[in-house]
């Protein structure tokens, strides 16, 4: 893919202002915008819901990449679809029946994702290749914004895109924790097609240019 899609998220954004912050990703020409959603059970911390995400979507045309670190996202999925999420995201971690999940949201009209963990090996997903639209890798423990980078996500993200490419399957690499200007080369030098970014783009004095700073392959 020629172009590197950008996904802010808003685990990083200022909630006491979502409106205004929401629209300065728009101006700094985001592609997507990533939303995770957190029980407090799959992960140490709780977000939003469904109802926050139906509310920012009245106000946003952007692509809503809504990642759902949940131990049960089946309860939610058609929650999500109908308050304007575009793609979900679950877990591979999960003990849900993930062939079971894909197949809903594919008949819930969405794109379909799924995330792996920085200690789950690339392997544990190779089975749902040929059903998923993206696949999420974890450069973070999940749960909380700005922690730092692990760099053991490069040799996962190359591997992914060996497999994709062997194959000819057509899903996304996205990479999400700790991604900068820096750290976000590597990624798509190793082959992800999608960086999700918080602290880094929310931080940042001039978006837009951090926005195509992440764009940069060079």
């Amino acid at each position: 893919m020629s172009k590197v899609i950008v996904s802010a998220s808003i685990l990083s954004a200022d909630f006491s202002k979502l409106g205004q912050e929401i629209q300065r990703v728009e101006a700094a020409k985001v592609d997507w915008l990533h939303i995770d959603i957190m029980d407090g059970h799959f992960v140490p911390n709780i977000s939003i819901g469904p109802a926050v995400v139906k509310d920012i979507r009245k106000s946003s045309k952007l692509f809503f990449d809504v990642h759902l670190m949940l131990s049960d996202p089946q309860k939610y999925l058609s929650n999500f679809v109908s308050a304007g999420a575009d793609l979900i995201t679950f877990h591979q971690e999960i003990q849900s029946d993930k062939r079971e999940l894909l197949s809903q949201l594919k008949k819930l009209g969405i794109k379909a994702g799924i995330s792996i963990k920085p200690d789950t090996k690339v392997s544990a997903i190779s089975p749902f290749l040929p059903y998923v639209d993206l696949v999420l890798i974890m450069s973070v423990d999940p749960g909380f914004g700005n922690q730092s980078f692990m760099p053991e996500a490069l040799s996962k993200i190359a591997e992914l895109r060996q497999m994709i490419d062997k194959e000819g399957f057509e899903c996304l690499i996205e990479v999400d924790g700790g991604i900068n200007d820096k750290t976000g080369k590597l990624c798509t030098q190793a082959g992800a097609d999608v960086l999700v970014s918080g602290s880094y783009l929310f931080s940042s004095k001039d978006m837009a240019k951090a926005v195509e700073s992440l764009r940069a392959k060079i």
